[in-house]
């Protein structure tokens, strides 16, 4: 087989017919027509029907071509013709040609598919459909994930994406350079995976969480602009959309404000977006932190809806209203908003028994107030507490039309007020179908705070320490004033998602000291963590800021498919595992010992290595729950007539599948102690957000130390 003379199947043309092209791939469908043998031949370029016809192909070949299943890897060569008319398929590229086949070669055979791939139609008219199939057992088999059209077209659009980003940012001077993999833990708000050093024993590399100090290096460095799609690692909690690598855009830029990443990054994005057949406005929105907070409850707002809240406090300063009059008293706060003609999907009983008594508690909400319009009046079920100029004034405020409903939250907390609003307007918003499809609302959301404050009674960085703030004339000791500030921080939201962030930089090395002494961090402790960091500010540090784009987010969001995952050659899933290579997984002693680190951990062999053979120890690894030396006799015991059972159950079970029952039993290994039921489980959220669903059951994951 002469393969540098192959044609790809889903670039040939009506040009093309007459020639005879060498053809390679796999088999996508096959059926057959009692002496004629029709095939669909797959490869990346898309799909081309090839003909095994006795009055063209040897009798050797048409037997050969019998004996072809699915995902059989395959070449062939014949002619291209024209299809009859009226057999045309329109729904592939190449509907209107076909092959009649002279050879045939199979390049290797394929076992019986754990789900089916293909997603082309095979005959005109017919309907195309996949397989529902367990995203777990498609990781597994990513590589025969990989070959359904979806995947391969999704990760095409990734590719031509990533070639818009460097051909954008080249045309604009800034330079792509690779930063290091391996280097110092550093605070970036994640926990770092770290990474021992043979040569160095028991002392440990992390993978970067953002190449953000060597890219602030790079500026002093003089580069001026820099550029780099970046690998990056956070050993984050598990969220349904969040991957434990990932890809990011990073930038920097020196000589800058923050008026010229704004221009950059727009013009950036509507490019990228455009790639995928979107169009977006420019200028984008500006929203402030305070301001974003205190209409939709959230620094990521959704602003394809309206919803926005009103804030009705001063309302009630008088009111007779006991609840709302006694959360005033204590400093609080009362929000709302107004769903517009929705009075005929919110019934008095959907919003007293759903809202008021389960949706809003589950927010954080203590309560919730809600009113209807009708007949030009406000009712509900406490309006009679209400004074008529307070009634007058709220439907001013929402702008109350007949059918509107609104609802009010109130607490002490103006935290709780947003947190539980926010959460109220989103979940109104997809279940009243408010959220118009295809619509893209990209939305700056700037002047964050500086700080949060710690449980501690101290302040940790918003975003990162590195970030400029809007003045330097601030006590570090003073945390009531260290809460006040604001940052010169950025993020670009759309649609709800942040899409990216970033900020003007500290550039100077007395303010980052001072920032370094508001976290807590003592001379000694600054010098050993950034002392090369603030050195390199001693020799003419430019200003300059920065923004990093997750791009694994951004291309989901073009493509609108329903998780990151889909846009990932080979992700972990929402247990942060790969069900193809089972990594995480356990090592071997002599590697372990060969780092220095087998005594870490004292004597005993770690948890998770292959030597944990002790069957209590390995039990209480597994299952995070410790056992004190006294329960250690009775788990033993339990764990032996368990492993004898299971002897005898294999010597006696001969080819039998093994039968399961369900019985109630006893905490043998804890006697007395009383059967609890989680809050969880008693309000039925036990399972809803269980990291993985595998067949029809969930897979929850482990308890947690």
């Amino acid at each position: 087989m002469v393969f540098h003379e192959r044609v790809f199947c889903g670039q040939v043309t009506e040009a093309d017919v007459g020639q005879s092209p060498l053809l390679a791939g796999w088999v996508d469908a096959f059926r057959d027509h009692g002496g004629l043998l029709f095939i669909h031949l797959r490869d990346r370029s898309g799909i081309l029907q090839v003909v095994f016809s006795p009055k063209v192909a040897p009798r050797e070949v048409c037997e050969r071509a019998a004996t072809l299943r699915a995902e059989f890897c395959i070449a062939v060569r014949g002619t291209l013709v024209r299809r009859q008319a009226g057999t045309e398929n329109p729904n592939i590229e190449t509907g209107t040609l076909e092959l009649m086949a002279s050879e045939l070669t199979v390049l290797a055979e394929s076992d019986a598919l754990p789900f089916a791939i293909s997603e082309k139609a095979m005959v005109a008219g017919a309907a195309a459909a996949a397989d529902a199939v367990a995203e777990d057992t498609r990781l597994q088999y990513r590589y025969l994930d990989l070959r359904r059209p979806s995947m391969r077209e999704h990760l095409t659009m990734r590719h031509r994406i990533f070639q818009g980003v460097r051909r954008f940012l080249d045309e604009r001077g800034f330079l792509e350079i690779e930063t290091p993999m391996l280097t110092a833990s550093t605070p970036e708000g994640a926990r770092d995976y770290l990474v021992p050093s043979r040569v160095h024993p028991k002392n440990f590399y992390a993978l970067p969480q953002s190449p953000q100090l060597f890219k602030q290096l790079l500026m002093v460095g003089g580069l001026e602009r820099y550029f780099q799609l970046a690998r990056c690692f956070r050993d984050e909690d598990l969220r349904p959309n969040r991957q434990p690598e990932f890809t990011q855009l990073d930038l920097e830029a020196s000589f800058i404000d923050e008026e010229f990443l704004y221009a950059l990054i727009e013009e950036l994005t509507v490019r990228l977006f455009s790639i995928g057949g979107i169009t977006l406005q420019r200028p984008f929105p500006r929203m402030t932190y305070a301001e974003a907070m205190d209409t939709t409850g959230s620094d990521k707002p959704d602003l394809r809806f309206g919803l926005r809240f009103v804030d009705v406090t001063d309302v009630f300063t008088q009111t007779r209203y006991a609840i709302f009059r006694q959360i005033l008293q204590r400093g609080g706060c009362i929000k709302g908003l107004n769903i517009k003609g929705q009075s005929e999907r919110l019934s008095k009983n959907v919003l007293q028994n759903e809202y008021a008594k389960e949706i809003a508690p589950s927010f954080g909400a203590k309560g919730m107030t809600w009113m209807r319009a009708e007949n030009g009046a406000l009712e509900s079920n406490i309006v009679q507490f209400f004074s008529a100029q307070e009634l007058d004034e709220l439907r001013r405020r929402f702008e109350v039309e007949d059918g509107d409903v609104l609802i009010m939250v109130a607490d002490p907390s103006v935290r709780v007020v947003a947190s539980a609003l926010g959460n109220l307007r989103l979940h109104l918003a997809n279940r009243l179908g408010l959220i118009p499809a295809g619509t893209f609302c990209p939305v700056w959301v700037t002047d964050f705070p500086l700080f949060e404050p710690t449980d501690e009674g101290g302040v940790t960085s918003t975003h990162h320490p590195f970030t400029a703030p809007h003045r330097t004339d601030f006590d570090p000791s003073n945390v009531e004033e260290l809460l006040s500030l604001r940052s010169r921080a950025y993020d670009l939201i759309m649609n709800g998602e942040e899409l990216g962030g970033g900020s003007i930089r500290i550039h100077d090395r007395a303010v980052q000291r001072k920032i370094f002494a508001a976290l807590g961090l003592s001379d000694d402790e600054i010098q050993a963590r950034f002392g090369f960091f603030l050195r390199a500010f001693d020799f003419g540090a430019p200003p300059h800021g920065g923004l990093a784009l997750g791009m694994d987010r951004l291309v989901s969001m073009i493509l609108q498919t329903p998780s990151i995952r889909e846009v990932i050659a080979f992700p972990k899933n929402r247990s942060a595992a790969c069900p193809l290579t089972g990594a995480p997984s356990a090592v071997k002693r002599e590697q372990l010992a060969e780092l220095g680190l087998l005594d870490l951990g004292g004597s005993a062999a770690l948890p998770g290595t292959e030597a944990q053979e002790d069957l209590v120890d390995r039990v209480s690894w597994v299952s995070r729950i410790g056992v004190s030396e006294q329960e250690r006799p009775v788990m033993e015991a339990v764990l032996a007539q368990a492993q004898a059972l299971a002897e005898q159950a294999n010597i006696h079970a001969g080819t039998e599948e093994p039968i399961r029952s369900v019985a109630p039993v006893t905490n043998r290994t804890r006697p007395g102690t009383e059967a609890r039921r989680s809050p969880l489980a008693e309000a039925g959220q036990l399972f809803k957000n269980a990291p993985a669903v595998k067949g029809s059951y969930f897979k929850v994951a482990s308890v947690l130390e």
